[in-house]
C-alpha cells in the first residue's frame, strides 16, 4: 500500500499551473501502478489531498488562507478527477479539515499549513477510516506501549532512510574511506530497525515490551576502523588540559586570556559548535559529542544545550545547566523569549521552557525538510538581523525543500537563510557559490557579512541577497581579506564593539581558523564607496596546541570576548574516515580574552528592566548589549512598547552624534514588534547619515505587508545620492514582484553601477523576468598541449575546481594558502619533476612537513588521498592541469602511467610522508 501526499506545494503556482500538475499526478499514478515492488503484483494506491489553510491572521501575522484555500481547493478537486480516471482511491483531507476548524476553540495548525499534534490525531483517524475501512480500536488499552515502540522504530528507520552524512556513506565523499564501515553500518542499523518493528506486533497482538537492547547485541558486529593518522610523525596524541594549553595560547600585548571552563570541570561541554549569551548575561553553548553523526549500537546522541554562569564573579564558570538534551548535532541555536530555536537535522525546531526552571518541555517542529545529507553543511551558525529574524548558512552539496506557510522554500549548493518567526516566514535570502559559510555577523549599521569557511574569504552579504532563482548563484561580492593573512578553515565572525577594547579597534572584525593557522585574525572594516574595505590588523590569538579549533565568538555583558574551542587532533572530512577512532567526543574549552589596562563594562540590566531602561540600553557603544536588549524588548508587550518607544524617540538629543543611530534603533525596535513605526520609518530614510538610509531600506524591503507605499520608497531610495543606498533598493526591488520591481530597476540604471552594484543590478533584472543571468564568457587558458593531451587538460580543470578537491586548499589560481600551511602549486618541482613521485602523492596522500619553494609546511593536516575517488584518466587530467598551469610547463600525465603507479602501490594503506617520497624519488636538483 502506497499512500502518497501530494498537492500543497504545487498549488501555490495556482490555476496556471493546474494543467501540468494534473498530468504529472497522471503520470505518476500510470508508474506506479505499473510496478511490482514486492515482487509479485502491483501495488495499491492512496492518493491524499492537502488539508485547508486555517485562519490564524487575528491572532499571528500570516496569511487568512482565503487564496491559498481557493488554490488547494482547485487542486483537491483536480487530485479527485485524476485519481477516479485511474480507478484509485482518493483521500479528501482538505473538506474535512475545513470543519475541523470551525469546531474547535484551539488552533490546529502553528502557522496555517502545518499541524499541531491535535491536528494530527484528526488527520491520522480521517487516513485510517477512508484507507482501511471503520473500526472499533483493537488495543487501546496498549496505546501507550505501542506508541513507543512504534517512536523507537521510527528513530531507528529514519537515521537509515534519512541517514545525517549520507555524503560519506554513499554519496560524494564515499570514497575513499567509507567502505571501511558503512556498508556494515547500513547492515546494522537495518536489522536493529528489524528488530524494533517486530517490538511494534509484539506490542499490538501481545502487548508486550521486547528486550530489543539484548536484541541488538544479536546484530552485526562492526569492523575496526583503524586511524591513517601518524603520530610519530605528527607529534604527540597527548591532549593538554584547559589549563596547561594556555601556556600556548598567545595574545598581544595588553590583551590577556584565560580559561573560563573546560571538560575537566564541565563533563558535558564536548565538541562546543556555538555560543551566546543570554538576557541575564549567562553562557549558552550547544555541545555535540555525537558528531559527526549516530553510530549504529552506540546510545542514542545525547549532544546538549548547556547553560554555564559564573555566579561568583571570579571569571570562572562554576554552575551548569543543562537546558537540553538528547539532540543530535545541534549546529545553530538562537535565544528568543518564547524559546530556544535549533537546528536539528532536516527541522528547525522550537525548545520552550514552560515553567522557569531553564530546561526545555515543550518541542514543537516549526520547519521540516532541511537537507542534512552532510552534517557540517547542514542549517548553522545561527545570529538574527535587528528584527530578529534568524539567519542561518548552508553549504555545498545540500538541496534543501521547506514547506511552508508561503509555499515552497527550495535551495542548492550553499547560501543562506532567513526565518522572521514573527511572521513564520522562510526564505532563501542568498543563494551564493560558497562551499560551507560557518559565521555570520552584522555590522552597527545592521549590514549582514559572512565567512565562506572552506574559502579563505570575509565578503559583504548583502550585495548577493537580490531574489533567488533555484540552482543559479547569485554574485557574491567582493573578498574583504587582503591575501597574505587568508587562511581557512574560518568558523565564527564578530565585530569588536566593546569600551574594555582599546577605542582604534572597534569596529574591526574577528574571524577564527582551525587548520594551519589555529587562532583568532582580526581585520580593520572602513567604508570604500559603495562598499568596504579590510586590512589585516594584528593575530589576536595564536595557538601553539595543534589540538585548538576556535570555532565560535562573542562580547560578553562586561565587554570581555568569549571564545569557544571544539579541540579535537583530527580535522577534515576527506583526509579521515568519519569514523577515525582518534576523532575526539569529550574535549571543549572556553576562553576569556580581555584587556586589564581598561575597565571591564559594567553589564547593562537587561532581563526584568523596564521598558524605559531597555530603551536607554539602546544608546550604549556595545552592538551585543543592544542585540540582547532587543531581543528582551520582542518579548514585551507590543502596544506597552511602541507607546513608550514613541516618548523616547522624542525625547532623544538631535545634537548627540549619535542621534540618528538612536532613531534606527528606535525603528529597529518597532520592526521587531512587528508594527513598523510609519513616520519614524520615513524619516530615518530621510536621514543625513547615508548608513541609516541604507538600513531604513532593509526595514521597507521586509515590511511590504504593513508599508503600503513600499515600491514609492524604493523608487525614493533608488534616486538616492549615495550609491550603497541605491544598492540596497535594487536589491529590495527584486523581491517585490515585477510589475513593481522592473520600474525601480529602471530608475536605479540611470545612475552609475559600479563593481559593488552591477552583478546584484543584472541578477535583479533577470530573476525578476524569470530569467537566468547571462553568464560572463569564460576566459580560456592557453595551453601548448594538443589531442589527446588538451582533452586531458581540459578534464583536470573541471576537476580541479571541484570544491573539497584541488581549489579549496590550493585556491582558483594555485598559489595556496601560506598564512593556512596550503603549499603553493606553482613553480615546485613537486609538481613538474618526477611523475611516479606526483602520482604517489594523488593516489595515497601526503602528511606531514614539507618544503615548497623554501618555505617549510608543518603538513598536521593532511592531502585527501584520491585514488578511490578519481579514475585512472582523472587522475592524469588534473596532474596534466597543474603541470601545466598557474605558470608551470611540464609533460603531460598519462592515464597508463597512473595506472602503472596505482598497482605498484596498492598495497599501501596509509599516507605517504614527504621523506619517504623523498627517499624514494629524490628532488631534481
Amino acid at each position: 500500500m502506497i499512500i502518497a501526499f501530494f498537492g500543497y506545494n504545487e498549488s501555490f503556482q495556482g490555476k496556471a499551473g493546474l494543467a501540468n500538475y494534473k498530468a504529472e499526478l497522471d503520470a505518476f499514478i500510470k508508474h506506479t501502478l505499473s510496478q511490482k515492488y514486492n515482487g509479485t503484483a502491483a501495488p495499491q494506491l492512496a492518493i491524499v489531498s492537502p488539508i485547508a489553510f486555517e485562519n490564524l491572521s487575528a491572532s499571528l501575522d500570516l496569511p487568512n488562507g482565503k487564496v491559498e484555500n481557493e488554490n488547494i481547493s482547485l487542486y483537491a478537486k483536480a487530485m479527485k478527477e485524476v485519481a477516479d480516471q485511474n480507478n484509485v482511491l482518493f483521500v479528501d483531507a482538505y473538506t474535512p479539515s475545513q470543519q475541523w476548524y470551525t469546531d474547535s476553540a484551539e488552533p490546529l495548525t502553528i502557522d496555517g499549513s502545518q499541524l499541531t499534534d491535535e491536528g494530527y490525531k484528526k488527520l491520522g483517524v480521517l487516513l485510517v477510516d477512508q484507507i482501511f475501512g471503520k473500526s472499533s480500536p483493537k488495543a487501546e488499552a496498549r496505546r501507550k506501549l505501542i506508541y513507543d515502540a512504534v517512536m523507537e522504530k521510527d528513530w531507528m528507520f529514519h537515521n537509515d532512510y534519512k541517514i545525517p552524512n549520507g555524503v560519506h556513506v554513499y554519496g560524494r565523499r564515499y570514497n575513499p574511506f567509507g567502505p571501511d564501515n558503512y556498508p556494515a553500518e547500513i547492515e546494522k542499523i537495518r536489522q536493529m530497525t528489524a528488530i524494533r518493528d517486530t517490538a511494534v506486533w509484539l506490542a499490538a497482538s501481545k502487548g508486550e515490551k521486547m528486550d530489543i537492547l539484548a536484541a541488538d547485541e544479536r546484530t552485526r558486529k562492526l569492523p575496526e576502523v583503524k586511524t591513517n593518522f601518524n603520530p610519530e610523525k605528527n607529534g604527540s596524541l597527548t591532549y593538554l588540559s584547559g589549563k596547561d594549553a594556555l601556556s600556548k595560547l598567545k595574545v598581544p600585548p595588553g590583551y590577556k586570556i584565560e580559561l573560563f571552563a573546560s571538560e575537566a570541570e564541565f563533563p558535558d561541554l564536548a565538541k562546543p559548535m556555538q555560543m551566546s549569551f543570554d538576557n541575564k548575561g549567562r553562557l549558552w553553548v550547544a555541545a555535540m559529542p555525537s558528531y559527526p553523526h549516530y553510530k549504529p549500537g552506540d546510545p542514542k546522541p545525547n549532544d546538549k544545550i548547556l547553560i554555564l554562569e559564573d555566579t561568583n564573579g571570579d571569571g570562572k564558570a562554576d554552575k551548569q545547566t543543562i537546558f537540553a538534551d538528547h539532540l543530535h548535532l545541534p549546529l545553530g541555536f538562537e535565544i528568543a523569549k518564547e524559546g530556544v530555536y535549533i537546528s536539528q537535522g532536516p527541522n528547525l525546531k522550537l525548545f520552550t521552557d514552560t515553567n522557569g526552571d531553564d530546561k526545555a518541555d515543550k518541542v514543537t517542529i516549526l520547519m521540516s525538510g532541511y537537507d542534512d545529507h552532510d552534517t557540517h553543511h547542514n542549517s548553522h551558525a545561527f545570529t538574527v538581523d535587528p528584527s530578529g529574524a534568524i539567519y542561518s548558512g548552508e553549504g555545498v552539496f545540500l538541496h534543501t525543500n521547506v514547506e511552508t506557510s508561503y509555499g515552497p522554500v527550495r535551495a542548492t549548493n550553499g547560501g543562506f537563510y532567513r526565518y522572521a518567526p514573527q511572521l513564520h516566514k522562510l526564505e532563501r535570502t542568498a543563494q551564493l557559490s560558497i562551499p560551507n559559510p560557518w559565521g555570520i555577523a552584522f555590522d552597527d549599521w545592521g549590514q549582514p557579512f559572512f565567512a565562506e569557511t572552506s574559502s579563505p574569504d570575509v565578503r559583504w552579504m548583502m550585495p548577493g541577497t537580490v531574489l533567488p532563482r533555484y540552482g543559479e548563484a547569485t554574485h557574491k561580492s567582493v573578498q574583504l581579506v587582503e591575501e597574505a593573512h587568508r587562511v581557512r578553515p574560518t568558523s565564527g565572525l564578530e565585530f569588536v564593539s566593546s569600551r574594555h577594547f582599546p577605542d582604534e579597534i572597534q569596529g574591526d572584525f574577528l574571524i577564527n581558523n582551525t587548520i594551519g593557522f589555529l587562532g583568532t585574525k582580526e581585520h580593520t572594516l572602513t567604508d570604500d564607496g559603495t562598499g568596504y574595505k579590510s586590512h589585516h590588523r594584528a593575530d589576536l590569538v595564536v595557538s601553539e596546541d595543534r589540538n585548538f579549533r576556535p570555532v565560535d565568538m562573542e562580547f560578553a555583558p562586561d565587554g570581555s570576548l568569549y571564545l569557544i574551542d571544539w579541540h579535537n587532533i583530527l580535522i577534515g572530512h576527506m583526509q579521515h574516515n568519519a569514523r577515525d577512532p582518534l576523532r575526539d567526543h569529550s574535549h571543549g574549552r572556553v576562553y576569556r580574552i580581555t584587556y586589564p589596562s581598561r575597565p571591564l563594562v559594567t553589564p547593562a540590566k537587561i532581563d526584568g528592566a523596564s521598558v524605559e531602561q531597555l530603551l536607554d540600553n539602546l544608546k550604549l557603544p556595545e552592538y551585543r548589549t543592544r542585540y540582547r536588549t532587543r531581543r528582551e524588548l520582542r518579548g514585551r508587550d507590543a502596544a506597552e512598547v511602541l507607546a513608550k518607544l514613541k516618548t523616547w524617540v522624542a525625547a532623544l538629543d538631535k545634537k548627540d552624534p549619535r542621534y540618528e543611530h538612536h532613531l534606527l534603533e528606535g525603528l529597529w525596535v518597532s520592526w521587531g514588534m512587528d508594527k513598523v513605526d510609519q513616520n519614524l520609518l520615513r524619516q530615518v530614510l530621510k536621514a543625513k547619515d547615508y548608513h541609516a538610509r541604507a538600513a531604513a531600506v532593509q526595514v521597507v524591503r521586509y515590511t511590504g505587508h504593513q508599508v503600503k507605499d513600499q515600491a514609492d520608497l524604493l523608487m525614493q531610495a533608488v534616486k538616492d545620492e549615495n550609491s550603497r543606498v541605491r544598492l540596497d533598493a535594487i536589491v529590495a526591488a527584486s523581491w517585490i514582484g515585477k510589475e513593481k520591481g522592473l520600474p525601480i530597476l529602471a530608475e536605479a540604471k540611470k545612475k552609475p553601477l559600479d563593481d559593488w552594484m552591477i552583478h546584484a543590478y543584472d541578477a535583479a533584472v533577470a530573476h525578476l523576468k524569470g530569467e537566468n543571468v547571462k553568464k560572463e564568457k569564460e576566459i580560456v587558458e592557453k595551453s601548448t598541449l594538443k589531442g589527446q593531451e588538451l582533452a586531458l587538460f581540459n578534464l583536470g580543470k573541471q576537476i580541479y575546481a571541484k570544491e573539497g578537491y584541488c581549489t579549496t586548499c590550493h585556491q582558483p589560481d594555485g598559489k595556496g594558502l601560506a598564512a593556512s600551511g596550503f603549499p603553493p602549486l606553482t613553480g615546485t618541482n613537486w609538481v613538474s619533476g618526477n611523475e611516479d613521485r606526483l602520482i604517489k602523492i594523488v593516489l595515497k596522500g601526503v602528511m606531514g612537513p614539507i618544503e615548497v619553494v623554501g618555505k617549510n609546511y608543518p603538513g598536521q593536516v593532511p592531502m585527501t588521498p584520491f585514488g578511490g575517488l578519481l579514475k585512472d584518466n582523472e587522475i592524469a587530467a588534473v596532474l596534466t592541469y597543474v603541470r601545466n598551469s598557474f605558470g608551470n610547463n611540464a609533460p603531460a600525465i598519462k592515464p597508463e602511467k597512473v595506472k602503472q603507479v596505482r598497482a605498484a602501490i596498492e598495497r599501501k594503506k596509509d599516507f605517504y610522508s614527504p621523506d619517504q617520497l623523498l627517499k624514494e624519488h629524490p628532488m631534481e636538483k
